[in-house]
């Protein structure tokens, strides 16, 4: 009996935050009432309250798990990859309701009462691995600091995927994101592996 009743409460905390990503998405946190998220769930208040003690809870759940259903590479592997990752979030944050709504929340941390810089130190130092991956294969100029580029490059992509948002409903962030490399690659690439490296966005589509 143990098992069926751990796995249905998995369950349900699964329904509630995608309830809730999906709420937050589409109202922001201040407009995201708790009822509207339990209707979305289709669960009681009491299930809702037994895996999150607030609204607030439930907002920090999706801001830091917005990443946990993304198949990202796991062996870092330089510029290439790092490249065509960010290509990769572009589209899942177009079809990908709890990194969408995980991104909103990070930007909008001041209407939820929160201050949490957690998903942001991760992505910086999920890019700082490609980054540093870079720097031992020999791609980088000398001047390079890995971690504030990565510091910087997750700083362009949030303000990007804003702008992204507004203009088109991020219709366009793939090829938004090309641009911005485009533009940043010849700051931090050797000229050879200029020469190689490809911003195309359909390798980061492929990853999909």
């Amino acid at each position: 009996m143990t098992r069926p009743r751990q796995e249905r409460a998995v369950r349900t905390r699964e329904a509630i935050l995608m309830a809730a990503a999906e709420v937050f998405d589409e109202f922001g946190y201040s407009a995201a009432g708790v009822s509207k998220i339990l209707q979305r769930a289709g669960v009681t208040q009491g299930a809702m309250y037994f895996h999150f003690k607030s609204k607030e809870d439930l907002g920090r759940a999706v801001l830091v798990e917005q990443a946990a259903a993304l198949a990202l590479p796991e062996v870092a592997a330089g510029l290439q990859q790092l490249i065509d990752l960010t290509l990769f979030l572009g589209f899942e944050l177009q079809r990908d309701v709890l990194l969408r709504a995980g991104v909103r929340l990070a930007v909008e941390q001041g209407e939820a009462g929160l201050r949490d810089f957690t998903v942001y130190r991760m992505w910086i130092d999920r890019f700082r691995a490609e980054l540093d991956a870079a720097r031992e294969r020999g791609e980088l100029l000398p001047q390079v600091d890995t971690a504030e580029f990565a510091r910087v490059l997750v700083a362009s992509f949030t303000g990007t995927q804003l702008m992204s948002d507004v203009e088109s409903g991020r219709q366009d962030l793939p090829s938004q994101i090309a641009v911005l490399w485009n533009y940043m690659l010849p700051g931090i690439a050797i000229p050879a592996a200029l020469a190689r490296l490809t911003v195309d966005v359909e390798r980061g589509r492929a990853m999909l």
